[in-house]
């Protein structure tokens, strides 16, 4: 009776191991910059847009990118292109900022400046409804 009660526990442990470990693989994987990160510019990419609609555009439930800066850096700029109308909020230990493009950085959106150490999420969205390939870039050079 015992070997009974351990046959039915044993896959329903296993199945829950394996349900845990897919919920972890899915998970943005993230990204370290630190005053010596090469290459500079590091660039990401992606799909801008999603489902939920927010102040920031159409984003997705789980950032796009996720980036730990290990130590504060006094300049870091972070842009967004894509063929789309792209938009970028970031979710960080400063608090959380829309960015839309705008003709000073040439439609696409940008920020840049002083950056505290810290976990940052960054949600790449969309103004339209449509999805597009973009290409993050994250440079600690001045322009």
């Amino acid at each position: 009776m015992k070997k009974l009660r351990l046959l039915a526990i044993v896959p329903t442990a296993l199945a829950m191991s394996l349900v845990f470990t897919e919920a972890n693989l899915a998970q943005t994987p993230t990204v370290q910059i630190n005053r010596n990160s090469q290459p500079d510019p590091l660039l990401l990419n992606g799909k801008s847009g999603g489902t939920v609609k927010s102040n920031c555009g159409n984003i997705t439930t789980e950032p796009s990118q996720v980036i730990q800066v290990t130590e504060s850096l006094p300049y870091l700029r972070v842009t967004v292109e894509s063929q789309g109308k792209a938009t970028l909020l970031i979710d960080g230990p400063g608090g959380r900022f829309c960015v839309m493009p705008d003709s000073y950085s040439g439609g696409k959106p940008e920020l840049s400046g002083y950056w505290q150490t810290g976990k940052y999420s960054l949600y790449v969205g969309e103004l339209s409804q449509q999805q597009h390939t973009y290409t993050l870039s994250i440079s600690q050079k001045n322009k």
